[in-house]
């Protein structure tokens, strides 16, 4: 990846603790945390880090997150985390979870203490300021599920017979008048790049320009079924390929993946710098 240090896929995702037994700590240890190269990635779309096509952000929703005040007392919390989208490394998602757990026994003497060491340590694994957002008062409850807008695509009565990434799926795919228009599916399935483990996730995409066939843009989305990617970089695959094969002037793609271990991962990518995503809380999340 141009303007960017070259990483050896094989050996980055060896290293990472994705996959492996591994001890889980309840003391606090920012070494815990991983991060893996986005270039990794970047680097197969033909993305270079200094003229990326797309602004937006990782939003993280936290949900298992405990310490200790100093009377021995357990707190606990949610937490909101984004990740710029031109951050160097994301955040490997398993490392995450156990650092988290590593706060469980650890004394801090208010919410804030937690905030502030969350966002030295999160920044300093994505090499980019890192936003979060803790809320220690559960029953300050402001979450309601909802959906995305826009035209379900999953209503199709289609046949489908391929389950690995087939981007001629997309070709041909738009044509007639300009148009804005808002749609969304459920079925996105995709597979965690090192376990194979199912990622599950609901994904919606706004767009302006000539309108896409409903039918290609479902099958696309199903082919995924049997793909092995981090959330992050299905969603910027899907951004790049949708801008390659279709006559597009604003693309927006967000995914709402369901939560594991207390963290769903929430990958916003937009051709808009100035459109920020809302942190909507699905049925499956």
């Amino acid at each position: 990846m141009p303007n960017s240090p070259l990483y050896n896929q094989d050996e980055t995702l060896n290293n990472l603790s994705l996959g492996k037994v591994t001890e889980y700590k309840c003391h606090y240890d920012n070494s815990l945390l991983q991060s893996v190269p986005r270039s990794l990635n970047r680097n197969d779309l033909g993305l270079n880090a200094d003229s990326l096509p797309f602004h937006g952000t990782d939003l993280w929703n936290i949900y298992e997150l405990s310490w200790l005040n100093f009377k021995g007392k357990p707190m606990v919390a949610t937490g909101v985390v984004e990740v710029p989208f031109d951050s160097e490394f994301l955040i490997e998602s398993k490392s995450f979870k156990l650092y988290l757990n590593s706060f469980n026994q650890s004394h801090f003497d208010s919410v804030e203490a937690v905030q502030k060491v969350l966002i030295e340590d999160l920044s300093r694994c994505a090499n980019k300021p890192v936003a979060v957002s803790l809320n220690a008062n559960l029953d300050n409850v402001t979450d309601q599920l909802t959906t995305f807008s826009g035209t379900n695509l999953d209503l199709q009565d289609i046949d489908v017979s391929e389950y690995t990434l087939t981007t001629s799926f997309l070709d041909g795919i738009s044509g007639g008048e300009n148009i804005s228009e808002s749609v969304y599916s459920h079925l996105l399935k995709s597979n965690c790049l090192i376990t194979s483990q199912p990622d599950w996730a609901s994904i919606e995409i706004s767009y302006t320009g000539k309108r896409l066939d409903h039918e290609k843009l479902l099958k696309y989305l199903i082919s995924f079924r049997q793909h092995n990617e981090f959330h992050e970089q299905c969603v910027e695959r899907i951004f790049c390929d949708l801008m390659a094969h279709a006559s597009l002037t604003e693309l927006t793609v967000y995914a709402r993946y369901t939560r594991r271990g207390g963290l769903d991962i929430n990958p916003y990518r937009s051709t808009n710098v100035t459109n920020t995503p809302d942190n909507l809380r699905l049925l499956r999340q």
